[in-house]
């Protein structure tokens, strides 16, 4: 398994805009188009938004990004890892959690102290797991979330 930034292999953009309009794109009333315009900010490898992809061999497996205030309700809360996604396949095999560690670091490298995350999974799931702590949880476009928050120095 190596990680790449979407920036480095463009062609990958309509897959994960594909993978997260099929798992999001109930919840955001948005078109799949919408989802691929909106990833198109994230081709960065130096500056945030960016989008880091799990690959195996030259198969993307998985995404995560980095993005700048997720929540509107949070304006206080700059810093947000979002969209953790792990193809069907290849779930079960501790992907998600080194897609999680490896935007954690790259965070770090680029002055982030603090991240925060929302999650359907009200108990933290893996999030719970990796050391992210709950502030809260709301309703966010319909469903109860936890919001989480990770200091990272």
């Amino acid at each position: 398994m190596t990680f790449i930034y979407l920036a480095d292999r463009p062609e990958f953009l309509p897959l994960v805009a594909k993978w997260y309009f099929n798992e999001w794109g109930a919840l955001s009333n948005a078109s799949l188009e919408d989802f691929t315009n909106k990833l198109s900010d994230y081709l960065n490898t130096d500056k945030i938004p960016l989008l880091v992809l799990a690959m195996d061999g030259d198969i993307a497996v998985g995404a995560a990004h980095l993005r700048f205030h997720e929540m509107s309700i949070y304006p206080d809360k700059e810093h947000w890892l979002g969209g953790v996604y792990v193809d069907i396949p290849y779930r079960g095999k501790h992907i998600a959690s080194a897609l999680v560690t490896m935007i954690e670091e790259i965070a770090l490298t680029n002055g982030v102290q603090q991240l925060h995350l929302q999650t359907e999974q009200l108990d933290g799931g893996l999030y719970a797991k990796l050391g992210w702590q709950e502030i809260e949880q709301v309703e966010s476009r319909g469903v109860d979330v936890s919001v989480r928050v990770k200091s990272l120095t």
